[in-house]
């Protein structure tokens, strides 16, 4: 498979050109987390990229899908709204900027808009009929913008449902009137996860690192809250609760990487804390996980059992 989100050489500038609108928007805002997943789906007959934004607030939820190579022309089903936008440029192009054509459909759940969390919304993807669906009028949230249960949010394509996010898969086919994808369960792929955590001094997610792995908590702790005060500081980044990586002494090794194994899996770790140390105003490390490819075996020859293609970005702001 294409290596789809490479390392760059100078990995912290780099990755942030890369970043989508509207997780890039949600960063800038102190407190506001955000998460976008990207995966890979089968629709309207290519293997296409589907980025599902999450964003959260003290206030609201946020939720946008964009397709890659829509056409634009995206309408609302339900009747009433949807609480659906599609956001373009006017010429049927998203803001990628690789010639692409994307098209959005953008979802702000509030406690007093209760019927936004129910719609529907269809894309014209190469002349095809595309439709999202989403129910998250019961979804439950933990700590993260993801719901963490009861919702669903799928995507359907030639009368398949070829993307289906959340637990509530029954209500997702009855609601569709469409059949599951013969290869659902290979075609939708988590290829990316882009996430942006605030916190004082210890910084959590959760990741996936392979389709059928189990799913790992990631916290990364730094010694000090005050790391611009000038003070020798130590790094930790923990899988499971486990130290993976200690880096001491990090105002001398603000950036590095080092290769961790997870499940007899090789992960390259990558982190960059430059502007945790030097910067001001709000600061942010960027930190990413790669499963590395098996040795002795090209490209060609890799099996989904033996490798994931999976990249996690962890962009980890720094709040006083």
């Amino acid at each position: 498979m294409q290596d789809l989100f490479s390392v760059p050489s100078c990995f912290s500038s780099g990755e942030k050109q890369h970043l989508p609108d509207a997780t890039a928007s949600a960063a800038t805002r102190s407190g506001q987390s955000a998460v976008t997943l990207v995966y890979r789906a089968e629709i309207a007959g290519q293997s296409r990229l589907v980025t599902v934004t999450w964003c959260r607030n003290l206030l609201t939820h946020g939720m946008q899908v964009s397709i890659e190579g829509s056409a634009g022309g995206g309408k609302d089903k339900t009747g009433v709204g949807g609480g659906g936008r599609e956001h373009g440029n006017g010429n049927g192009q998203g803001g990628g900027g690789d010639g692409k054509s994307c098209s959005a459909c953008k979802v702000e759940m509030q406690p007093w808009h209760f019927w936004r969390k129910y719609g529907a919304k269809q894309f014209q993807v190469d002349g095809r009929a595309v439709d999202v669906v989403w129910d998250l009028r019961t979804a439950r949230f933990s700590d993260e913008p993801e719901p963490a249960s009861d919702y669903y949010v799928a995507v359907v394509s030639d009368e398949e449902v070829v993307l289906l996010l959340g637990n509530q898969k029954k209500e997702a086919f009855r609601r569709t009137g469409s059949r599951p994808s013969l290869s659902l369960q290979d075609a939708a792929q988590l290829v990316c996860k882009k996430e942006h955590v605030f916190s004082k001094k210890r910084f959590l997610t959760r990741a996936r690192f392979h389709d059928k792995g189990k799913l790992h908590d990631i916290s990364i702790e730094c010694s000090t809250g005050n790391l611009a005060a000038g003070m020798d500081v130590d790094m930790a980044i923990k899988i499971d609760g486990c130290v993976t990586v200690l880096v001491k002494h990090l105002q001398w090794k603000f950036r590095g990487n080092d290769c961790i194994s997870i499940n007899k899996m090789k992960v390259q770790v990558y982190w960059d804390a430059h502007d945790w140390l030097f910067g001001t105003g709000l600061r942010q490390a960027l930190f990413i996980f790669k499963p590395e490819a098996p040795p002795l075996l090209p490209a060609s020859h890799f099996d989904a059992d033996e490798f994931s293609d999976f990249c996690l970005f962890l962009y980890a702001w720094k709040v006083e």
